[in-house]
C-alpha cells in the first residue's frame, strides 16, 4: 500500500541516491542549494509515479497497486547533478518508498534518457503535479497558495522564474523587458497535499493542476522543463510537460531521466 502523499518521499530518495555517489554535493544541494540574494533553489524536479490504475482507499488515504512496474521521470537542470544521480542509481537500486505505516519496496529495473522536448517563445503545456504559488501578506499566520486565476499569479510566477533562473551558474542576463505571458487554458483543479507525515516537521501545501499558455524567452521556458514550475519542486511540485498537441521548434530544453 502506497501513500497518496508519496511525493515528498520521492525527493528524500533523490538525495539518497546523490549522497551515494557525492555525499558533499548532496549535502550541499540538500542545506544550500543554488542562491540568489533572497531565495535558494534544488534546479531538480519529477513526476508523479504512473501508477496505472492502483485500487484508492479514500478513507485511509492510500493506493493499492496493480501493478509490478511503475515509472518515474526525473530532471536536472545542471548536467553535473543529473551525472551524479545516475551513478549513484548504479551502486544501490533497492529502496522503499512510503512512511513509517506503509510503502512499498522498489527496486530500479531501468534508466532511459528521453528525447529532448522542443520549445517555441510561446508554448502549450499541462501540470501533471500541483504548481505551487504562494503569498505572505503583513498579518498573515500562514502562506497563502494562490489560484491560477488570481490576478496576483502571472507576476508573482514571473518573479520566481527569474529569481530561479537568476540562480544557475554563469547564467547568461535575460533580455530587459522580455515578453512574459501565463494563459490558463483548463479549468485548475486543487489539491491539498501533506509534507513530511508523522513528524514534527509536517505541513500541508496546496497547489493545482491545469493546462496553461506560456509565452516567455527560451530559456525559462528550458527551465520549467528541468526544474520544475513554482515552488517546492524538491519535494514533487511543478511537473510540467509538453500539451501533445505542441508543434516541433528551433529550442530544445533539459532531458529528463526516465527510470523503471
Amino acid at each position: 500500500m502506497l501513500p497518496m502523499d508519496y511525493q515528498y518521499f520521492i525527493g528524500a530518495w533523490v538525495y539518497k541516491v546523490l549522497r551515494r555517489a557525492d555525499g558533499e554535493f548532496a549535502e550541499f544541494l540538500h542545506a544550500e542549494g543554488y542562491k540568489t540574494e533572497k531565495k535558494r533553489f534544488k534546479l531538480f524536479s519529477y513526476s508523479p509515479l504512473e501508477l496505472g490504475r492502483p485500487k484508492v482507499w479514500k478513507e485511509k488515504a492510500l493506493f493499492e497497486l496493480q501493478r509490478d512496474m511503475l515509472i518515474l521521470k526525473v530532471a536536472f537542470h545542471l548536467s553535473e547533478a543529473a551525472e551524479r544521480f545516475i551513478i549513484g542509481l548504479f551502486n544501490q537500486q533497492e529502496f522503499f518508498l512510503g512512511d513509517r505505516f506503509n510503502g512499498i519496496d522498489l527496486t530500479v529495473s531501468g534508466v532511459e534518457r528521453l528525447s529532448e522536448p522542443m520549445v517555441a517563445l510561446k508554448s502549450k503545456y499541462r501540470a501533471t503535479s500541483p504548481v505551487v504559488i504562494s503569498t505572505w501578506e503583513e498579518g498573515d499566520k500562514y502562506a497563502q497558495y494562490l489560484s491560477p486565476k488570481d490576478k496576483r499569479y502571472e507576476e508573482l510566477l514571473k518573479q520566481h522564474l527569474v529569481h530561479k533562473y537568476d540562480s544557475v551558474p554563469g547564467v547568461e542576463p535575460l533580455p530587459h523587458d522580455f515578453p512574459f505571458r501565463f494563459t490558463l487554458t483548463s479549468t485548475p483543479k486543487s489539491k491539498l497535499t501533506t509534507i513530511k507525515p508523522y513528524s514534527p516537521g509536517e505541513s500541508k501545501v496546496r497547489g493545482f493542476k491545469y493546462h496553461f499558455e506560456l509565452t516567455a524567452p527560451a530559456q525559462l521556458h528550458q527551465l520549467i522543463l528541468s526544474a520544475g514550475m513554482g515552488e517546492k519542486n524538491a519535494t514533487g511540485f511543478g511537473w510540467v510537460e509538453p500539451s501533445p498537441s505542441v508543434v516541433s521548434a528551433p529550442h530544445s530544453a533539459k532531458q529528463p531521466t526516465n527510470i523503471k
